[in-house]
């Protein structure tokens, strides 16, 4: 039986890390990794589910907010496990050789594929999966909007920014990211400079830190849309972030076998 494949989508230039991880934790829960770029296009047949990944911010004339700058303030993890203390250095190492955009900085032939590619998923009734931009991205397709200025949120505490999981997140129980996660809090990286402000049409909140800010949404209407704020590309040792990706490639294998009967 053919692997169910899911398209990955990411900038024209740039974003192998996110691309390499986002593939790996596709790969090893059984799936098939098909990249998705402006230049490489995307056909819509060929695809049992899509991840939508992170990179740049989106252009703030798609959410009608102006971009302001966010101060960076890097925490390092509490975890003690020896393996941890070497992939997370090893993690942060690649991301940073492979890395081109600066925050702050747009793709707007980025933005155009990717609204595209959701509107369509969507209205195919595709599996998708949001990290990060992309569930941005998610909520503004629904008819959402974001914050351009998420330090309003940390009035108290310098705004963490981190590949390494600095941010305590809590998860709505009875949501199906909690059934997929199996646990109602976590802590997750935080790389994001937008946040989710209003909230789509038939979107629902799954997670939110202690002040307020969205961590994650999923669908009311549709049957697996979910977006997280974290990466979990960047956490495969954590075993509920890898029930993430197992997850899309689960609802892309039933939605592979459902086309075929």
């Amino acid at each position: 039986m053919k692997r169910p494949v899911i398209g990955i989508s990411g900038p024209a230039r740039g974003g192998y890390a996110a691309w390499w991880f986002t593939e790996l934790g596709v790969r090893l829960q059984g799936g098939r990794a098909l990249r998705i770029t402006p230049r490489r296009g995307f056909d819509l047949a060929q695809l049992d589910a899509i991840i939508i990944g992170g990179g740049a911010d989106i252009e703030p004339e798609q959410n009608k907010e102006e971009l302001r700058h966010v101060r960076e303030a890097i925490h390092q993890t509490r975890e003690s496990s020896w393996l941890k203390w070497i992939l997370y250095p090893l993690i942060f190492l690649v991301r940073r050789l492979f890395s081109i955009k600066k925050p702050g900085t747009f793709d707007r032939q980025r933005d155009e594929m990717e609204y595209d590619l959701a509107r369509k998923a969507l209205n195919s009734e595709l599996p998708v999966f949001g990290i990060c931009r992309g569930a941005q991205l998610l909520n503004l397709v629904t008819g959402g909007t974001l914050h351009n200025n998420i330090p309003e949120f940390y009035e108290e505490a310098p705004l963490p920014r981190s590949i390494f999981p600095v941010e305590e997140v809590r998860v709505e129980e009875g949501s199906q990211l909690a059934r997929i996660l199996r646990f109602t809090s976590c802590r997750v990286n935080a790389l994001h400079h937008q946040a989710l402000d209003s909230i789509g049409e038939g979107i629902q909140i799954t997670a939110r830190e202690d002040n307020g800010l969205v961590q994650a949404i999923e669908s009311t209407v549709h049957e697996f849309l979910i977006g997280v704020q974290w990466h979990p590309e960047y956490l495969p040792m954590e075993p509920a972030q890898r029930r993430l990706f197992r997850a899309i490639v689960n609802a892309a294998e039933l939605k592979k076998n459902g086309a075929r009967s």
